[in-house]
């Protein structure tokens, strides 16, 4: 898993709607990208509308959230469409940006063991610096810690006499 202060690594998934997103079009802004296993799953449906039903607290905070998962794209896009998810999913089917951000990992259930994704949180500063990492996220407390999370940082001061909050919205 990388380490907050390391650069966050560039790519390029496709979205939903199948329009190619990359991170390094985001620079200048504070980008949330969290990793789920699975599309439509309990746990990853919590987590993704309480991100959606939170949609104004990420707004105030100055972020663009992005969601990865392993899924072949229609997966993702029905999954979107059918929870009416207001920010974007990433469709990773090769699972080679799980890979690079190093969520790709042995699990084991029931005695059989496959490979799949750890759920986890990097908050990207607006410089494309990994700010903050929250590794083995619960869906449900997710937003409460990333939410906590962007408003440490707003209060920080980097001891040049601007808050970190500043650097995560790219001022």
């Amino acid at each position: 898993m990388i380490q907050a202060g390391a650069r966050a690594p560039d790519f390029e998934l496709p979205d939903q709607a199948g329009e190619p997103v990359s991170l390094s079009a985001l620079r200048g802004r504070t980008v949330v990208l969290y990793f789920y296993p699975k599309a439509g799953t309990p746990g990853c449906t919590t987590q993704a509308c309480s991100i959606r039903d939170r949609e104004a607290e990420y707004a105030a905070a100055g972020v663009t959230v992005l969601g990865v998962s392993p899924d072949p794209l229609a997966k993702v896009k029905k999954f979107h469409d059918k929870r009416g998810l207001n920010f974007t999913l990433l469709a990773d089917a090769d699972h080679a940006v799980c890979d690079l951000y190093g969520v790709w990992v042995q699990k084991s259930m029931y005695g059989k063991t496959f490979w799949g994704v750890t759920r986890a949180t990097y908050v990207i500063d607006a410089d494309g610096v990994i700010a903050h990492v929250i590794p083995k996220v619960s869906p449900k407390t997710h937003d409460d810690v990333v939410l906590a999370a962007l408003a440490e940082a707003a209060s920080a001061w980097d001891g040049q006499g601007r808050g970190q909050g500043q650097r995560l919205r790219g001022w």
